[in-house]
């Protein structure tokens, strides 16, 4: 189960709206929803990813209401990008590059969201043997 459906955007955008610029096509807003969810995992690779978001069959262990909030104001977007009937195309733009410089603040670790949990790494390891290490002296430049 996704971190959200759509009736969850209905704090974002009417659904009279979506149902406008979809033409009651659900897999339009499924596919918004999906692009959202992916493009918020490209920013928080370094945490826990099954925790903040669930799995197809599971729901996510951590429910972080900013963080549905972000993936809420990037599916808008998404949707808005193909009719903006009736919304603020400005308003939801801006909501849109707002919540991307969060993320990217989050990314940079410039912000530390509460109770997010990193990846563990523990339990990787690299096999032995199966590595080259290349390496070389720094440049010289003699003038003579």
């Amino acid at each position: 189960m996704p971190i959200i459906n759509a009736s969850d955007l209905a704090t974002n955008i009417y659904p009279e709206v979506i149902n406008e610029i979809t033409r009651n096509d659900t897999t339009i807003t499924t596919a918004a929803i999906s692009a959202a969810i992916q493009e918020t995992k490209m920013y928080l690779g370094r945490y826990d990813l099954i925790q903040l978001f669930g799995t197809d069959t599971g729901s996510p262990t951590l429910d972080d209401a900013y963080l549905k909030s972000l993936v809420k104001d990037i599916a808008c977007w998404h949707l808005l990008r193909l009719c903006n009937s009736g919304a603020n195309y400005t308003a939801y733009r801006t909501a849109y590059t707002d919540a991307i410089e969060v993320l990217k603040n989050i990314m940079n670790g410039k912000a530390q969201p509460q109770g997010w949990l990193y990846v563990d790494t523990t339990m990787e390891s690299t096999a032995k043997g199966d590595s080259i290490n290349w390496s070389s002296n720094v440049k010289r430049n003699n003038y003579y």
